[in-house]
């Protein structure tokens, strides 16, 4: 029996998400961050290196790498030394310059050479006789000469015949220590005993729009001026400018596809439908098409290619709505009905979430015998409006439906489109919420909506944010939805209103918010729901968008905040803040070079006044506990000075709700 060796260790490989399960996330430009724990038995010195490389189209498919061993001798490797750092631990980072996947995985070596020389020099500095050390290198040296061409052989070979001329021993480790034959001996080891971590660890690049945007939802029928009937798509058109001025960069569109008849829901969502009432837009599918439609009151598709030129032309790029469900007209539905739910009377089962009743509305069944016609077909659906210029969705429920299939589709559409961005909106289970970011979900919807007591959100903000979740997951918190109008909204009038917006726009680099948030639209549908009164789910609806109490330009202002500041361009540079209030959210967001820091205090109670102490860590300041330094509040325009960590806010809702202070550096 031959009994293997591994004399190498490297564990405790940093980021990873499931042992190279599932990728990564990263966006174009980033440096990631790698570590390593690398070690060998004895004394030897080692050399490591992270080894990194782009996938091959072949490879962007379900589960990516899904852990698979490396082969360094195969295909397009990049190489970066680690440095060692403490105890054992290693570090270094890979430079990610385009949209798609890579693979990385960690290699060490001994570094026979240097622990030779080492040796060598401590001899020689003990007074020890070091002739046999000298043959010894010369034998190690000369398998490095093996690995050497060019001037870098020739260097070894002077190196060889200083060590074996009759030059002093000065001289000889002189030579040896010499820090240009160390560089040369470094790109010449031959690596003999090289160990590669048996795993490669996918990333998956997106760009930048993944990780940053201002999201903003809108129901285009609802953008015009006339309550009796929907806006069309060029109507709609005029709302763009205004839109834009705001700050947003994503305009997310409900679905625009035709609304079936049957059951359709009316007003409030009464199960009774009136002459004239157009429908849910999630109810999709009648005579006039399904998925690849457009309603006709809305336009054609036409229509909506000019409406897509025209948001791109103001700076919004347009957000999909698609919802992998069907009315009762929807075509499929005759078409095929293998791939709906059947009672045993032979009625199609429509979709429930007790208590709510959805008639209006057929789940898909995706235990169908014909899975791979349903699975292309929605694949189909997607490259549909991907081939028409849409590169971002947002997918209803997808908890609902089978992870397996998610990892397929996304995978299929990463194939030939990386820069395509999927929203998941699942308000479910964390379990399932992650494993939905990690089979590729671009962002995810969170419970930001109901987390509003300062402990809620430091303990959801640090799970978020400071823990290994933010290698895979990223949030996009949304301030409101249709279908979400919580209490605070709801009680907390205008101020709480602020708050959230701030909360929303400076922990998360992804927000988003329902029109109407603007207006501080408040009223619900009955006590102790969050259904909006008179809901535009159900009907036409004319907004006044410059109605008396609106906070545009405080949303505007938000926005330019964040366009201005690079540290809340970031996801994992959340630092939440010791404070002496206990309603008020205190945290810091830097960037890597402390070139620019912002400050957040927020407070959790739109109802009164509140004050406190927050503190600063020095290392945000630039100083010491008796320094001066200088917060300018971007929200306010008030510049306070500073002293030490611990400093005085006080947060009136009637005035600010929060602070967004830039830090200046230590006063001279």
């Amino acid at each position: 029996m031959t009994i293997e060796q591994t004399r190498i260790m490297i564990e405790g490989i940093s980021p990873q998400v499931d042992n190279g399960r599932h990728c990564v996330k990263a966006v174009v430009g980033d440096s990631i961050a790698i570590g390593a724990d690398v070690w060998k038995d004895g004394h030897e010195m080692l050399r490591a290196a992270v080894f990194w490389r782009r996938l091959r189209k072949s490879e962007i498919r379900p589960g990516y790498t899904s852990g698979q061993r490396p082969d360094l001798e195969r295909g397009q490797w990049r190489e970066q030394a680690l440095l060692e750092s403490h105890n054992d631990r290693w570090l270094g980072e890979v430079k990610v310059d385009a949209c798609g996947g890579y693979a990385f995985t960690v290699a060490a070596w001994t570094d026979r050479f240097a622990s030779w020389r080492d040796e060598l020099k401590k001899k020689y500095d003990a007074g020890r006789d070091i002739h046999s050390e000298l043959l010894e290198g010369a034998l190690i040296i000369a398998r490095y000469r093996d690995n050497a061409e060019g001037k870098d052989r020739a260097a070894v070979d002077r190196l060889l015949a200083t060590l074996g001329g009759e030059q002093s021993s000065a001289a000889k480790v002189g030579a040896v220590v010499d820090s240009a034959i160390e560089e040369i001996m470094d790109r010449v080891d031959p690596r003999l005993d090289l160990t590669v971590a048996p795993v490669e660890y996918p990333i998956w690049v997106d760009r930048e729009k993944a990780r940053f945007g201002a999201w903003y939802e809108i129901f285009p029928r609802s953008q015009g001026t006339d309550p009796t009937r929907g806006a069309t798509l060029r109507e709609a058109e005029q709302r763009l400018p205004a839109i834009a001025d705001l700050g947003f960069d994503v305009l997310y569109l409900t679905p625009i596809h035709p609304i079936g008849l049957a059951h359709r829901k009316g007003k409030n969502n009464s199960e009774t439908c009136q002459p004239g009432e157009p429908g849910s837009p999630w109810a999709i599918g009648s005579e006039a098409g399904g998925h690849t439609a457009v309603h006709p009151e809305l336009g054609t598709l036409a229509d909506f290619d000019h409406f897509l030129a025209a948001a791109q032309q103001q700076g919004l790029e347009i957000a999909f709505d698609l919802a992998i469900q069907c009315s009762p007209d929807h075509p499929w539905v005759k078409e095929h009905p293998a791939w709906f739910s059947h009672r045993p009377d032979g009625t199609i089962k429509y979709a429930e979430n007790p208590p709510k009743k959805y008639q209006d509305i057929y789940p898909i069944d995706f235990e169908t015998p014909d899975r791979d016609g349903l699975y292309n077909a929605l694949l189909d659906v997607f490259l549909f409006w991907i081939e028409r210029g849409v590169k971002i969705f947002r997918v209803d429920n997808p908890h609902t439906k089978p992870t397996t299939f998610w990892e397929w589709l996304i995978a299929m559409i990463h194939r030939d489109h990386p820069d395509v961005i999927l929203l998941a909106e699942a308000f479910t289970r964390p379990k399932r919420m992650r494993l939905l970011a990690k089979v590729g979900f671009s962002q995810s919807y969170t419970y930001f909506t109901w987390r509003n007591s300062r402990a809620e959100l430091e303990a959801y903000a640090e799970e978020l944010f400071c823990t290994e979740a933010r290698n895979y997951l990223r949030p996009n918190f949304f301030t409101n939805t249709p279908d979400i109008l919580h209490a605070i909204l709801q009680e907390g009038g205008r101020p709480a209103f602020i708050a959230r917006l701030v909360l929303a726009a400076t922990l998360s680099p992804s927000y988003g918010m329902y029109n109407g948030f603007e207006l501080c639209e408040r009223v619900p549908l009955k006590a102790l729901s969050e259904e909006y009164l008179d809901s535009e789910k159900y009907q036409y609806k004319v907004w006044d968008w410059d109605r008396p109490g609106n906070i545009k330009e405080v949303v505007k202002l938000v926005n330019r905040i964040r366009h201005d500041h690079p540290a809340l361009h970031l996801a994992n540079n959340l630092q939440l803040l010791e404070s002496s209030g206990p309603d008020i959210i205190a945290y810091a967001k830097a960037s890597e070079d402390l070139s620019d820091v912002v400050i957040c205090a927020v407070s959790c109670d739109p109802f009164g006044a509140r004050e406190g102490t927050i503190r600063v860590p020095p290392e945000l300041y630039g100083g010491g506990d008796f320094d001066a330094y200088h917060v300018h509040d971007l929200l306010s325009g008030s510049t306070w000075t500073w002293r030490g960590q611990w400093n005085y806010v006080k947060l009136d809702p009637q005035q600010w709700p929060a602070h967004v202070l830039r830090v200046s550096q230590v006063v001279k």
